[in-house]
C-alpha cells in the first residue's frame, strides 16, 4: 500500500479521564450542541470525558441527517453511555469512510475505520508497468559458493513488471480491549513482483525473476502530537521473508524482523519509517551474505498529496554503514477515472517511478541499477 489517495483527516481517539459531576457534564455538552458542530469542537473537550462523548454523539447524528445551521440535535437516550462505535449507521465500521484520516483507514486504527477480520485488502500497489534500465543482470553472482551463474543470457534492458499484493487482518483488539475507540491488529500480507522479458523473443520471453514476500504484521494505534502539526499514528512490528524461489545457483533469500512507524500531517503529508534486523543464517545456507550492506537496514518513505489527483513520493534506503549503500526511489501518481462515489475515490493511478541503487529485485541485490518505470497501479482498494 501506498498511501496515495487523498482523504479528509478525522481522528477519533478518545482519552477517558475521571468523569465530572453530571450537571457540569450536561452543561458543557449542551453548550457544544447549541450550534452546528464540527469534530474539532468535540475533540477540544479533553478534560471532560462525558461532555466529550456526548458532543461526538451529537456530531455523528448531524452527519447522518443534515440539520439547518444553528439547529441542535437531540441526543439519543444512550448518549451518556460509553459505546464502541464512532459512526452512526450505515457508516459504522467503514475503512473507506473519508471522514477518517488516510492512515486510520489504511490500518483500520479506530472503531469507525474498522472493516473486521479476514477481508481481502490491497497492500502494496497492484501494478503493470514497462521498465527500462541502464543495465540488466545477464549473469547473476553472489559471494556464496555455487551461487553464481556459469553462463550469461542475452536479456533485454526493457521488460514488463507485474506487481501483486494483498493482505488480510487475522486478529484485532489484543492490547486495546480497554480502549473502545482504538484497534490494534495483526495482518498477514503477501506480495509478488515479476520481471517479464516480453521483448526477448529469441529467449521465448521468460520471466527473468519473481520475488515472493509473505509477511506477518502487528500494528498498534497511536495519537502522539509532534512538532509542526504532525501526528504519530501507529507503531508496528513485522516478520518478513523474501525469496525468489529459484534453485542454485540463482537462489536468493533473507528473513527480517522489522520495526515500523507512521505519521501524518492533515491530508497532505505522510511519512513512514522502517528499521530491520536480518535474522542470521548459517554460512552454508546463506544465499547472499552481504545483502544488508547493499540493499540496506533502514527505509524512510514520504508522500505528498499535491492535490486530489496528484501524489509525489520518495523512498530512501540506507545500509547504516560507512559505505553508504542503499537506494532512492522517486514516484509520481496521477489519479485516473472516477469510482462513482463521493470524493472520486478511484484507486487507479498512472504510476511513474525512477529507482537508482541496489535491490531493484533480489537477483539484483548486488548490482547497482537505474530503472525507469511507467505503468498503471491499483491502490487503496
Amino acid at each position: 500500500m501506498n498511501f496515495t489517495s487523498p482523504a479528509i483527516t478525522v481522528a477519533f481517539v478518545f482519552a477517558f479521564a475521571a468523569a465530572p459531576p453530571p450537571a457540569v457534564a450536561q452543561g458543557k455538552a449542551e453548550a457544544a450542541a447549541s450550534k452546528t458542530l464540527d469534530w474539532q469542537q468535540c475533540s477540544a473537550l479533553r478534560g471532560d470525558s462525558v461532555a466529550r462523548l456526548q458532543c461526538f454523539d451529537r456530531w455523528a447524528a448531524q452527519q447522518a441527517r443534515p440539520n439547518a445551521p444553528g439547529t441542535a440535535v437531540r441526543p439519543s437516550p444512550q448518549a451518556s453511555a460509553p459505546v464502541l462505535i464512532t459512526m452512526t449507521a450505515p457508516e459504522v465500521h467503514n475503512c473507506k469512510n473519508p471522514r477518517f484520516s488516510e492512515l486510520s483507514r489504511y490500518w483500520e486504527l479506530e472503531a469507525g475505520s474498522d472493516c473486521g477480520t479476514f477481508g481481502i485488502r490491497g497492500y502494496q500497489p497492484i501494478s503493470l508497468s514497462w521498465i527500462g534500465s541502464d543495465s540488466v543482470n545477464t549473469q547473476p553472482t553472489s559471494p556464496s559458493p555455487e551461487h553464481s551463474a556459469t553462463s550469461a543470457l542475452s536479456f533485454k534492458t526493457s521488460e514488463l513488471r507485474i506487481g501483486l499484493s494483498v493482505r488480510t487482518k487475522i486478529a484485532q483488539g489484543l492490547l486495546t480491549q480497554n480502549e473502545p475507540f482504538k484497534r490494534d491488529s495483526i495482518w498477514f500480507a503477501y506480495s509478488q513482483k515479476s520481471n517479464w522479458q516480453l521483448f526477448s523473443g529469441d529467449l521465448s520471453r521468460p520471466f527473468r525473476t519473481t520475488d515472493h514476500e509473505p509477511e506477518l504484521i502487528y500494528i498498534y494505534p497511536l495519537e502522539a502530537p509532534l512538532p509542526w502539526g504532525w501526528q504519530l499514528r501507529y507503531a508496528g512490528l513485522s516478520v518478513n521473508h523474501q525469496s525468489n524461489g529459484q534453485p542454485l545457483p540463482l537462489s536468493r533469500s533473507w528473513n527480517r524482523t522489522v520495526l515500523m512507524a507512521g505519521m501524518e500531517k492533515n491530508q497532505e503529508f505522510y511519512v513512514f519509517g522502517k528499521l530491520w534486523y536480518r535474522m542470521p543464517e548459517v554460512a552454508q545456507a546463506d544465499d547472499n551474505p552481504d545483502i544488508s550492506d547493499l540493499i540496506g537496514r533502514a527505509e524512510l518513505t514520504g508522500y505528498w498529496n499535491v492535490n486530489p489527483d496528484h501524489t509525489l513520493g520518495v523512498t530512501l534506503r540506507h545500509s547504516l554503514r560507512a559505505n553508504s549503500n542503499g537506494s532512492v526511489r522517486l514516484e509520481w501518481l496521477r489519479k485516473l477515472g472516477d469510482s462513482g462515489f463521493v470524493g472520486n475515490n478511484s484507486g487507479l493511478r498512472l504510476h511513474t517511478q525512477l529507482f537508482s541503487g541496489y535491490g531493484d529485485s533480489l537477483i539484483d541485490y548486488n548490482r547497482r541499477r537505474t530503472v525507469l518505470s511507467v505503468g498503471l497501479s491499483l491502490v487503496d482498494w
